[in-house]
Parts: structure tokens; C-alpha cells; sequence
């Protein structure tokens, strides 16, 4: 892998991202009037667009159910609309960036999670990352100063199932196909979240139907470049990448839904971006010898 090639691999990280941002940005313009139980739903099923580009050659359809652990299917069919609803959530009740802030938890969460469960052991670095992403929330949520809302839970929650679905995709990544990871995850967000929309269904407006067509197409867009850039540059290069978020969600909190940031929420943004990267350098070391220049 040259270093031209790796680097078009990190462009395409902060593409992709960039897209992520604006896929949130339109869940959040919707602003309540679709329940979050149906705007994920919908948004899984747009996003199912993205399934040809994931098929390989000797692929056949049915390999979506086609694994070797099939324990590990089955979270990923339940962890992935549980996040996504918890994600949407966050960007309906939060501002952007608040709502960032606490997903980005998510490495603190994949630490965790690998130590309890794959006996990874972790150095004092990790778990010192961890404490500062923690601080970070803290500093954010300011418990007992401010109310904490639904969306705050959903936020976290979409960051542990994130989290969990790096640590699924680090076991069985090896052994089942692409198609099969990425199907399980789509399949569980159209049947759970379809099924659970039924009770309190209210039939999108037109100008939502735009906006819920715009957050499905675009993350399974953000979703389809993030593959390209994991296939030309290590993950650790890549990973990075989504701390460019952040900037784009000050942005749009700022031109779309005139949110400004204020000192804690800053504060808290710097300890959590210090945890992320923390614990991808730590990555970085162990696979910079990866790329040649």
C-alpha cells in the first residue's frame, strides 16, 4: 500500500463524514413531526440502496444470513436499530454538537467492551483515555446543573451500540463476508423498527418524505465511501477522520438551527476529541508500519 494510495483513503474518510454530517442534519430538520421509531426505519430502508455496491463477485443474496457465529449475527441484527434509533433520537431532543460529543464516546465504549468481553488487555494509556472521555461527558451534561433529556440517553446508547458493532466487526470480520455484516444491521433495522412503527404510525408530510429520503441515501452514501477509504488506507489512518464532524455539526447548528456553542460545551468537546485520539494513536503504533512510502 503506497502512501498516494492511503492518502486518497483519508480524503475519503473526510468525505465521508462530511456526507454522515449532512445525512444527521437532515434527520434533525424534521424535528419531531416523524416519531424516531419511523424516521430510522425509513432510513434503513433507503439506505438498502447501498447493498449492490457491498455485493461481491460469487455473492448471492441470501449470504446476508450466511455466518459462521451466529451469536454474532443476531446482536448485530438487534445492536444496529437500537443505535440508530437511539442516534436519531439524540438529533431530534439535542444540538448537533452535543449530541456528537456524547456518540463520539464510542471508543471509550470499544475499550471497555474488548476488555470485559475478549479479554484484551488494555494499557494504562487506554484506560486513561477512557477516564478523560468520561470527564468530558461530565463537563458536558453538567449533572445537577441542567436538565438531562431522552436525548441524552439516546446519544449514549448509540454510541455503546456503536462501539459494539467495532468489536463485532474485529471477531467475526475475518470470517464472514461483507454482505452478511452489513446485511445483518439493515435487516435488523427494518424489521424491528418497521414492527415497533406500527402502533403510533403518522404518514410523512411531502417535505418530509425529502428529508427522510435525503438521511437515508446520504449515510448509506457516507457508509459506501467509508468502505472505499478502509480499503485504501489502515483503519487507523481513517478513523481519525470522524473528528471532522464535529466541525461540520458547529456549522450547521450555527447556519441551520442557529445553536451556538458555548465554554462548557467546548471544554467538553476538547476532553472527548483527546480520548478518540488517544486511543487511535495507540492503533496508529501498532500499525504505522503498515504503509511505505
Amino acid at each position: 500500500m503506497t502512501s498516494t494510495i492511503a492518502t486518497r483513503g483519508v480524503l475519503l474518510g473526510f468525505a465521508a463524514f462530511a456526507v454522515f454530517a449532512f445525512s444527521d442534519a437532515s434527520v434533525k430538520l424534521i424535528d419531531g413531526r416523524v416519531p424516531p421509531i419511523e424516521s430510522a426505519f425509513f432510513g434503513a430502508l433507503f439506505a438498502f440502496c447501498l447493498l449492490p455496491f457491498v455485493v461481491e463477485k460469487g455473492d448471492r443474496w441470501q449470504d446476508i444470513f450466511a455466518t459462521r457465529n451466529h451469536a454474532l449475527w443476531l446482536l448485530r441484527f438487534f445492536s444496529y436499530p437500537v443505535g440508530v434509533i437511539g442516534s436519531v433520537t439524540a438529533f431530534t431532543h439535542l444540538t448537533m454538537a452535543e449530541a456528537f460529543v456524547l456518540i463520539f464516546l464510542q471508543p471509550a465504549f470499544v475499550t471497555i467492551i474488548s476488555t470485559l468481553f475478549l479479554n484484551e488487555q488494555v494499557g494504562t494509556r487506554r484506560w486513561g483515555a477512557v477516564l478523560i472521555g468520561f470527564l468530558g461527558v461530565l463537563i458536558v451534561l453538567r449533572p445537577g446543573f441542567r436538565e438531562l433529556s431522552i436525548g441524552h440517553l439516546g446519544a449514549l446508547v448509540a454510541g455503546l451500540c456503536g462501539g459494539l458493532s467495532v468489536v463485532i466487526y474485529r471477531v467475526a470480520g475475518n470470517d464472514d463476508k461483507r454482505l452478511s455484516l452489513f446485511g445483518a444491521g439493515m435487516l435488523g433495522a427494518v424489521l424491528i423498527c418497521g414492527l415497533a412503527m406500527l402502533r403510533d404510525f403518522h404518514w410523512p408530510a411531502a417535505q418530509d418524505w425529502v428529508l427522510l429520503a435525503g438521511y437515508g441515501l446520504m449515510a448509506a452514501l457516507a457508509n459506501l465511501l467509508l468502505m472505499h477509504a478502509a480499503l485504501r488506507a489502515p483503519a487507523a489512518w481513517v478513523s481519525p477522520t470522524q473528528y471532522s464532524q464535529m466541525i461540520w455539526a458547529i456549522v450547521l447548528d450555527y447556519l441551520l438551527f442557529s445553536e451556538i456553542l458555548d465554554m462548557p460545551m467546548f471544554v467538553g468537546i476538547l476532553f472527548i476529541t483527546v480520548s478518540g485520539m488517544m486511543t487511535l494513536m495507540r492503533e496508529l503504533d501498532g500499525q504505522v508500519g503498515e504503509i511505505s512510502c
